[in-house]
């Protein structure tokens, strides 16, 4: 039987169904929630419930290791607080460690990678000379790439600390500067929320849009899958009347509407969230990323590969202006060659 994303995407909403799968399917769940990043996630989904010798032990395993990944994520975040204590601004927890160090169902099992964080962009210079003064370093040393992150992206060129080999990013904003939507990252940072170490998270309304943005206004849906659980639970944790009117206005306030919209729209349809009626009018295009989220076969690879290709190039001109891009895609091709 062959299968593709929509076994993980099943066995998430439906925990109790993956009674009914066979060998082929067990593997083929196992080796999709592994690429999607989403087999701590599954884990803790099927706790409780009866599997496969051979499976309970690797989801076992997938639980230590997602555990492993919490309590790292914290001890990097707390490494970054004492790196800037002597700075006065905000220092926000962005994605995965902010579920977690904010205690969120969003953050329950998922697979954490690199540290971001965001701080006010005239502060960079500052924030930049005490993380390389605490032992981060630069992991790019090519000048174009410098160059190209400090004119035109949305964080600083990552570093990594030559101790622990962990990475961290540092935004100031949610997009690149050359993206068509500017969000308005000063309002994030005012309202953020303060956690109990001194460090700060966004606010629900912004921590969604965060997530919709990263997912829908600025890349070709890679991960695509655990993004949009992301968006689930956070929908799943706050949503009421005053968070459906705050989240629209805020995500107008961002204009980042539309993406915002398809990512309740695919959450809903994909995951079972609960969503206001006016927020579930399907988009003709909505298929489109359906068909890309899950473009995965029984052994997790990609399939699907035009409409990859499409959101590969959409992510691209997203970015950038065509010019900007030509031009960037031109010396990225001869630096490779």
């Amino acid at each position: 039987m062959t299968h593709d994303g929509m076994i993980l995407v099943d066995a998430l909403r439906d925990p109790s169904g993956t009674a009914r799968l066979d060998p082929a399917g067990w593997t083929a769940l196992l080796t999709i929630a592994r690429v999607e990043q989403l087999l701590g996630t599954l884990a803790r989904r099927l706790s409780g419930l009866p599997v496969p010798d051979a499976v309970s032990d690797i989801l076992a395993e997938a639980r230590v290791n997602a555990e492993y990944q919490r309590r790292s994520a914290l001890w990097e975040a707390d490494c970054a607080r004492r790196a800037l204590v002597d700075y006065s601004g905000k220092v926000v927890l962005m994605k995965g460690t902010a579920y977690v160090a904010a205690g969120l169902k969003a953050g329950e099992g998922r697979h954490i990678g690199d540290l971001d964080i965001m701080v006010a962009q005239c502060d960079l210079p500052q924030v930049e000379t005490a993380l390389l003064k605490a032992g981060w370093e630069w992991v790019k040393d090519d000048a174009y790439d410098d160059a190209y992150y400090r004119d035109h992206m949305h964080e600083l060129p990552p570093l990594i600390h030559k101790e622990r080999d962990r990475m961290i990013d540092v935004h100031h904003t949610i997009l690149p500067l050359t993206a068509r939507p500017r969000p308005d990252a000063a309002a994030m940072l005012a309202d953020a929320a303060c956690l109990a170490n001194g460090l700060y998270v966004l606010s629900p309304a912004d921590m969604l849009i965060h997530s919709a943005a990263h997912l829908f206004a600025d890349g070709e849906l890679d991960g695509g899958l655990r993004n949009l659980w992301d968006i689930h639970c956070l929908i799943d944790e706050w949503a009421d009347d005053v968070f459906w009117a705050e989240l629209a206005r805020r995500a107008a306030q961002h204009q980042l509407l539309a993406p915002v919209e398809r990512a309740v729209r695919l959450s809903h349809r994909l995951y079972g969230t609960e969503i206001p009626d006016p927020w579930r009018r399907w988009h003709r295009q909505d298929k489109h990323y359906v068909r890309r989220l899950i473009a995965r076969d029984n052994w997790g690879r990609g399939t699907h590969k035009f409409t990859r290709l499409i959101f590969y190039i959409r992510s691209h001109w997203l970015r950038m202006p065509p010019m900007m891009l030509a031009r960037h895609l031109w010396v990225k091709w001869r630096k490779s060659a």
